[in-house]
């Protein structure tokens, strides 16, 4: 997407609506301690959420992802459901030992170290974004592993869960699409918010930023 605002590209919709759609059916298929999460039930909400980040990713990184959704169900996995157990290596750091690091990939070191050089990049808009609009910042996660409780998880742990999910296929694809966004001096959070207001009514991120 590009740095114009008023309107979400249309350029990979339909294939940025398909992957949202098969995300959610796996989102379904996630079991939660304590049983069914509230936001299991919110549709409209991971709607945006999730098509706001797609909407800025190329075609041939959407179509590796939905290759990878599409072989974690041909093999009986959930990437969702992976996704949140990774992320339990921090808020839960005991049962993820016990109960899911044993029955999850592992990821070699070499991966590892690429993934953290992401995140960094990925950190430092997020940080970039929340001085430019801090009412809109205000409303994202908190940032830092560090910060991780029990009951709630920061941008930081939830893209490392995330990005653990990818194929190699994909995540080389993600790499190069972070480092480009890099060297054009661009900031993938504030493109993804960008989408996220858009698709909920407003006109750009400042009228957003003006009316929380």
């Amino acid at each position: 997407m590009d740095s114009s605002e008023g309107s979400v590209n249309s350029d990979g919709n339909e294939l940025a609506e398909a992957v949202v759609q098969h995300e959610w059916q796996q989102f379904q298929r996630t079991d939660n301690e304590g049983g069914r999460a509230a936001c299991q039930g919110n549709w409209p909400v991971f709607h945006q959420m999730r098509l706001s980040q797609f909407l800025t990713w190329p075609a041939p990184l959407l179509s590796s992802y939905a290759q990878d959704l599409d072989e974690a169900d041909h093999i009986g996995c959930n990437l969702i459901t992976e996704k949140y157990g990774r992320m339990m290596a921090s808020t839960a750091p005991d049962e993820y030992r016990r109960s899911i690091e044993p029955y999850i990939p592992q990821l070699p070191d070499a991966r590892i170290a690429l993934q953290e050089q992401v995140i960094a990049t990925q950190v430092g808009w997020a940080l970039e974004f929340r001085t430019r609009y801090p009412k809109l910042g205000n409303g994202m996660r908190m940032l830092h592993t560090a910060e991780d409780t029990p009951d709630a998880t920061s941008f930081e742990t939830y893209l490392r869960g995330e990005l653990g999910t990818y194929s190699s296929a994909t995540f080389e694809l993600y790499r190069r699409f972070i480092d480009e966004l890099r060297s054009q001096g661009r900031n993938l959070t504030e493109e993804t918010v960008r989408n996220t207001v858009l698709l909920g009514g407003f006109a750009s991120l400042e009228e957003a930023e003006a009316l929380q």
